[in-house]
């Protein structure tokens, strides 16, 4: 996988790139990382790369001609999409992680300022990514996300390939609660079930604990969820009771 992060802070990235999963994936070959900065597109003086809007207005907007001229000399490595990070976009999810995995290049292009000319983004932005409802300084953070993201799908990156199959989201599920030593913790001991070895009891509590956290915390989830009839059942028993007026 390919990556080609289109930015004016192009040493924003350097931290990320150089610890845990994404160090390791990069040193593997699993993924390239190539770093663009649009001022080196800009043809003034002062390398400026934005200006007042038409139309009057607070703040300043990214100018068209740098950021097409940046993306429009990236080579194409295979199936590429060309992302625009904005708070305007769809939200990310795992769903939209898993598509974008299958691509052979993700080009990100890193918004700041109060937007980017609207010309821009017809020209050379393919889709719009947001990571959720509020406004960041710019896209590199998002970029950062979604890098992370992708990175731990693509095959061989995780040393166990079950670790991603289990994860928050995977199945439609918030993930289970999980325990590591010491068995007792502050007077907090770890589940029977998960100190009895017995793997099908195991699965089931862990699918009933997913099942329940979810119910919790993210119950929007459960609409697209695969649950069976006696989970659904079980839900509904854990609602609240409707007291009389």
């Amino acid at each position: 996988m390919r990556f080609d992060i289109v930015t004016i802070f192009t040493r924003m990235f350097d931290s990320p790139l150089a610890e845990s999963i994404l160090k390791r994936a990069v040193e593997a070959g699993k993924i390239e990382v190539h770093r663009h900065d649009i001022r080196d597109h800009t043809t003034d003086a002062h390398r400026s790369v934005d200006d007042t809007p038409y139309g009057g207005g607070a703040g300043m907007v990214m100018r068209p001609e740098p950021l097409v001229r940046c993306v429009e000399s990236l080579p194409e490595a295979g199936k590429r999409c060309r992302i625009l990070m904005t708070p305007q976009g769809e939200t990310l999810t795992q769903d939209i992680v898993r598509e974008l995995a299958s691509f052979n290049q993700l080009v990100l292009i890193c918004g700041r300022y109060e937007g980017i000319d609207e010309r821009a983004i017809k020209l050379v932005c393919d889709r719009e990514l947001s990571i959720g409802d509020y406004v960041l300084a710019g896209g590199e953070i998002p970029a950062m996300v979604v890098i992370d993201a992708v990175t731990r799908l693509i095959p061989g990156v995780l040393g166990n390939e079950d670790s991603v199959r289990s994860e928050s989201f995977e199945d439609g599920l918030l993930e289970y609660p999980h325990y590591t030593r010491p068995e007792v913790f502050r007077d907090e001991k770890v589940p029977d079930v998960l100190l009895s070895g017995h793997h099908a009891e195991i699965a089931k509590w862990r699918r009933k604990e997913a099942v329940l956290r979810t119910f919790k915390r993210r119950p929007d989830m459960l609409k697209a969820a695969d649950l069976t009839e006696e989970e659904r059942r079980s839900l509904e028993l854990t609602k609240p009771m409707k007291t009389a007026k």
